[in-house]
């Protein structure tokens, strides 16, 4: 973990720059920041600074929502939200000459707390919870990610480097062509196609520190997975952001896209964006081991679950429904979750099972400490702020609750995909998943409040909007000559 660093020390750490960049994260998870100069950044480094709040009234495009939110709107002017630099964030960016970077967190004007849908806040909010117990949050991430070089395109039209945007603007998706072709999950040979590139990325990652433990060929074409170093729930949170800009500004030099969209190419696997979580005490023992196993488990899997342990899933399990926008935050995101491509679809659990929503990681497959959740429905579109967030609130209120886990394990023998006892489907759509998030009585009403679910479900609305109003190139196809 990196050490404190004080307002004091900036003069110092910085003194051979003339700027800084500065980010926070949007509601999709996308990083919004400006450069500036090193005297105004020693000046509001602890006091903050003003930051349009429009990141919050408009989506990935800049398109305002079709209907405003409290936020950010036209009758408050899209008034500014106040940043807060976190020093302990400091990075420096090595692909921009080694330029100082910090991570920032958005409060509100009025209150000078951290603004609801503020990303960093809403994950800072949840960890309080556990805090009255002097407990503590420990996470991993894995996000797998295809790859597509578009060609260069013409110097005409202002640009010497590849653009899959701009390739897709006269051609069809399914013309994208891949970084490589096939399916070959965990190839030694086929990163060597491309080795500059894939040694570019992983030592990147490290030099930004949002190392990778694991870096490895997925199934399909093009596509990489990276398991990124588990640490403390707060930084795994800011790395997870973070390796989506490294990825996709390295990539940028070799003329290629990445793409973490959930479901790139029909037919074929999505990308997943799988959250591991563990809770550890003041002195960081992992709380869901049991130390005995106990004979009377009401299933074998659980029988080196503690009870904290037991409860933490019966959360998850009980609240995953209600929480699906957030895992599956776009239209496309349930075009990955169907059925015979290991993705759930059903509130679903297991020991070290690949096909539940949420696949226990216990002995006697993982040493004791390493007991953990893993949450298999978010998607690589995900925002990972978010995702972490819910499964601390779903989980800690299962804590709370002392609720029993509802439904058994889901048998060693099911199709991947297939349904568990307890019969709950997972939306098929956002329109669904939104609707289902937003009702009266919510269980993401009750973990996060209306201010965040109002404004979170409204953000989502905007995008079904989107998909409504949008033609589809499958549309043309189907119908320009047959109606």
């Amino acid at each position: 973990m990196a050490s404190k660093i004080t307002a004091d020390q900036l003069p110092e750490l910085l003194r051979d720059d003339t700027s800084v960049k500065l980010a926070g994260i949007d509601v999709d998870g996308m990083l919004r920041g400006k450069l500036v100069s090193k005297k105004k950044f020693l000046s509001i480094a602890e006091s903050g600074f003003g930051f349009c709040s429009v990141i919050f009234g408009w989506d990935m495009h800049d398109l305002t929502y079709f209907r405003e939110l409290k936020i950010s709107n036209k009758e408050n002017g899209y008034r500014d939200i106040i940043a807060y630099p976190d020093l302990d964030t400091f990075r420096r960016i090595p692909w921009e000459n080694n330029i100082p970077f910090f991570l920032v967190s958005f409060h509100d004007p009025d209150t000078n707390e951290p603004l609801s849908a503020c990303p960093r806040g809403l994950l800072k909010t949840q960890l309080e919870k556990l805090a009255t117990k002097q407990y503590g949050a420990m996470a991993g991430a894995e996000y797998e990610f295809f790859q597509f070089r578009a060609p260069v395109l013409p110097a005409s039209e202002g640009s010497s480097t590849s653009s899959a945007a701009a390739f897709l603007r006269d051609n069809v998706p399914h013309t994208l062509p891949s970084l490589t072709e096939g399916m070959f999950g965990y190839s030694l040979t086929r990163p060597v196609h491309n080795q500059d590139y894939y040694y570019d990325i992983f030592n990147t990652c490290d030099a930004f520190r949002c190392n990778i433990e694991g870096w490895h060929t997925e199934s399909g074409p093009g596509v990489f997975e990276a398991a990124l170093e588990f640490g403390e729930v707060r930084q795994m949170a800011d790395r997870a952001s973070l390796f989506k800009y490294v990825v996709k500004s390295v990539a940028t030099k070799y003329g290629i896209t990445p793409c973490f969209m959930a479901k790139p190419r029909q037919g074929l696997p999505g990308n997943s964006g799988h959250m591991h979580l563990s809770i550890v005490d003041k002195d960081g023992k992992n709380l869901f081991f049991r130390d005995t196993p106990d004979p009377h488990a009401r299933y074998s899997d659980i029988e080196n679950l503690s009870d904290l342990g037991r409860h933490f899933l019966a959360g998850l399990l009980d609240g995953l429904p209600d929480i699906m926008p957030i895992v599956a935050p776009t239209v496309n995101s349930y075009k990955r979750l169907v059925e015979n491509f290991w993705a759930p679809v059903t509130v679903s659990w297991g020991l070290e099972h690949r096909a539940a929503s949420i696949r226990l990681i216990a002995p006697p497959t993982a040493k004791p400490g390493a007991t953990r959740f893993e949450v298999r429905v978010p998607g690589a579109d995900a925002n990972p702020y978010y995702v972490l967030s819910a499964i601390l609130a779903l989980g800690w209120r299962g804590v709370e609750r002392k609720l029993e886990i509802p439904c058994p394990p889901l048998g060693k023998g099911e199709e991947v995909g297939g349904k568990t006892d307890m019969g709950i489907p997972l939306s098929k759509t956002l329109r669904e998943a939104t609707d289902r998030f937003m009702r009266l009585g919510s269980i993401a009403r009750e973990v996060f409040g209306d201010e965040f679910v109002d404004h979170y479900g409204g953000t989502r609305e905007h995008e079904v909007r989107q998909w409504d109003e949008a033609v589809t190139d499958w549309e043309v196809r189907r119908y320009i000559e047959t109606v």
